[in-house]
């Protein structure tokens, strides 16, 4: 299994299976631009350029840091924030960037938006599906979601009365009309027009449940399938008149396709998507080119829901769009790998060598996903030591998708492949790499010079040592042994504290040449984020990199095991979260306050608390409960405050006010303007020995603008 790159055409990749070696020839066809090879990339013809995924990804991280600024410009309310969708980039740098809009963290249908942008980023004009601002009478709905599902039922016309069920009614503001609403979206589905299975979007007023709007949605239908690795599973499949299609449009419109053989060299030559009358696909078998397909429809099914559930990721570019998979690829194929040329996966049959069983198992679709996360994300290039963090990447977060489908049939555990019938029993372990005589289980010098498949096991060694520690257990059945290089023993942090410290490492700080002391570095810089630098956590974070030949402990903060809630406060600091650098956690906030935003800067780490700065009349507010103020000393509440303001004058206009349990015990506001962060204190001896809620109220008038920003918050 492994990333194809096109930089990398004519080029074959070792891949061990068990103790026999395959050699992976990728194409040596001339490397097809983006927009040939089927990305979301927008045709030069058309007057765009051609993005790369890295390019677009970039491109919408920027429009997200610059979306409250331009909701400013545009006018929009104080309750309203922007979400960037996509971008497009002229060939003379000129963008489109398309935001859709929430108010006080509502979904707002008919609010999506295009602005355009000089090359210099000036704004050049503006398309909003709804002019000006968004303003609703409230926010609290007089009917329940029960109740708008019962109404949403009655008005389907698409659905046949009597046969039709509502879920998902969710809360929205509709601005489709001429003036917003507070509304109800549900989804009602029954027997209809389209099938036994339609699905119709219904939208009612929260207040009367009069009918706004309705329409017939995509048919996604529950099929069932019999996979040759996974048993008998539900797949999500596409109702098309009298027939089904391996569509998954419950996960961004992922589709299997049959690769008829097509060669490795053109893997879709021959492809054609599986579609027939019934909704029962495959036999469990490989005599059925269904079961195949059955796989891997659930395995990245399964996949999108492990990210999206652990870390709010919606598809492998984050942008909920689904990739087209093949299955059937070549003939006599022991191999899977990911293009992200085409953005798409394929899979091979397998041969005489692993029973012709298809290399279509839940933790090789979680493997070839997560080679797309990391093109999205860090980017490792694909040699030396970053290449094998790149195989290890898609290791670690294809046992993690394993653990997470739960499947009977393949239990969780740190064998990568066990399900293929090699005849080493697997193709690599994560607890015990050099088992199969060629994966590297400590760092060496010549650890970037090895193929990046063996080079891997030293970072699925860490993995599985810092989730399980060392000792010998059963996970799934199956016999695992966490022995060190360095002879140490100790705990682990569990599987999901540790999948957490390598996704924020790979997101956040890892880049494309990230080695393996850099990797350590990310980590551990992870493990503070989320757990604190004077964590446990992250002391055996360290621990394990050391286990593995890659730098050295850490010394022992001394904080006993690992705590079970990463939202914690750290030592000395009565707040969950007081640096917000674990973002909302722990927090209230009236609208999206805390932000890691770049238009402005924190005290310290990357995020903090931008209350106001909208230049007319508003409201917010942060507030944390159930602090327990010290019973014994001088307890007080300290924090770092920036005020920048277009006010002039001495006089309050803009206020930012301390309370505790509803009491002002501060205020601050545009008259405190600073060129920088301030500390500020506020004694709390009156709590003592209390339990508390600490608020931080803004309000805003009419006329110019004052931002508030807080950060490294502590009550001690």
């Amino acid at each position: 299994m492994y990333r194809k790159n096109a930089l990398a055409a004519g080029v074959a990749a070792a891949l061990t299976l068990g103790s026999a070696t395959m050699v992976a020839t990728q194409s040596t066809a001339a490397p097809q631009s983006p927009a040939a090879a089927g990305t979301s990339a927008a045709q030069p013809g058309a007057g765009f350029q051609a993005m790369t995924a890295d390019t677009r990804s970039k491109a919408i991280r920027t429009a997200d840091r610059n979306a409250a600024t331009t909701a400013r410009a545009l006018g929009l309310g104080p309750e309203e924030r922007l979400v960037a969708k996509d971008v497009l980039i002229d060939t003379d740098g000129a963008r489109h960037v398309r935001y859709d809009r929430t108010y006080r963290c509502l979904a707002v249908i008919g609010g999506d938006l295009v602005v355009h942008l000089a090359k210099n980023g000036g704004i050049t004009g503006s398309d909003l599906a709804h002019q000006g601002a968004i303003r609703v009478a409230g926010t609290t709905p007089k009917l329940t979601a029960a109740d708008a599902s019962a109404k949403a039922v009655k008005h389907a016309k698409h659905v046949k009365k009597g046969r039709a069920g509502s879920k998902d009614s969710t809360l929205v503001v509709y601005a489709a009309g001429k003036i917003p609403v507070l509304a109800y979206r549900s989804t009602v589905t029954g027997a209809g027009e389209t099938g036994p299975a339609s699905r119709e979007a219904v939208i009612v007023d929260a207040d009367s449940g009069a009918l706004l709007d309705q329409y017939e949605m995509h048919q996604s239908v529950t099929g069932t399938g019999n996979g040759v690795t996974v048993g008998q599973v539900s797949i999500e499949t596409t109702q098309t008149g009298s027939g089904y299609t391996l569509t998954d449009a419950a996960h961004g419109g992922t589709i299997v396709y049959d690769s008829y053989n097509s060669p490795q060299s053109n893997p879709r030559q021959n492809a054609r998507a599986f579609s027939k009358t019934s909704n029962s696909w495959g036999n469990g078998t490989a005599s059925s080119r269904e079961s195949a397909a059955v796989d891997a429809s659930y395995g990245l099914a399964k996949t999108w829901d492990y990210y999206k559930n652990s870390f709010n990721r919606s598809g492998i570019r984050n942008d909920g769009r689904g990739a087209p998979a093949y299955v059937h690829v070549d003939n006599s194929l022991v191999n899977a790998f990911y293009d992200d040329n085409c953005f798409c996966m394929y899979f091979g049959d397998g041969s005489s060598q692993n029973s012709n069983t298809p290399v279509t198992a839940v933790d090789v679709a979680g493997h070839e996903m997560s080679h797309g996360v990391t093109a999205a994300t860090a980017n490792l290039n694909y040699s030396g030591e970053s290449g094998g963090l790149n195989e290890a990447t898609s290791d670690i977060f294809g046992t993690m998708v394993e653990f997470y489908a739960d499947n009977t049939t393949d239990p969780g555990d740190y064998y990568i492949g066990e399900k293929l019938n090699m005849a080493s029993g697997y193709l690599r372990r994560m607890d015990n790499p050099s088992a199969d005589g060629n994966s590297l289980s400590c760092w060496n010098s010549g650890a970037g010079s090895v193929d990046v498949h063996y080079s891997s096991g030293i970072a699925n060694h860490f993995f599985y040592l810092a989730a399980e520690g060392t000792g010998a257990k059963t996970i799934g059945g199956r016999s695992h042994n966490g022995t060190t290089c360095n002879n140490d023993t100790f705990a682990g942090v569990g599987k999901d504290k540790a999948a957490a410290v390598w996704y924020r490492a790979l997101s956040a700080y890892m880049t494309s040449s990230t080695n393996y002391a850099g990797a350590r570095t990310a980590t551990l810089q992870a493990a503070a984020d989320l757990y604190g630098t004077n964590s446990q956590e992250r002391y055996l974070v360290s621990k394990a990199w050391a286990a593995v030949s890659v730098g050295t402990a850490l010394p022992d903060p001394g904080t006993g095991t690992p705590t079970p809630d990463p939202t914690d406060p750290p030592s000395g600091n009565a707040l969950t979260n007081g640096s917000f650098e674990q973002g909302t956690s722990g927090w209230t906030q009236s609208d999206n306050i805390i932000s890691n935003s770049a238009l402005q800067p924190a005290r310290d780490g990357s995020w903090y608390a931008w209350m106001m700065g909208y230049g007319a009349d508003a409201v917010e507010s942060v507030s944390q409960s159930n602090i327990a103020v010290p019973a014994t000393g001088a307890p007080k509440l300290t924090f770092w405050l920036k005020v920048s303001t277009q006010e002039s004058g001495y006089a309050a206009y803009d206020t930012l006010k301390v309370k505790i349990n509803g009491t002002t015990l501060a205020t601050y506001s545009n008259a405190n303007a600073s060129s920088g962060y301030v500390q500020k204190t506020v004694d709390l001896s009156a709590y003592k020995g209390q339990s508390v809620k600490l608020e931080f109220a803004g309000t805003e008038d009419t006329y110019l603008s004052t931002i508030f920003l807080l950060d490294q918050i502590a009550i001690g």
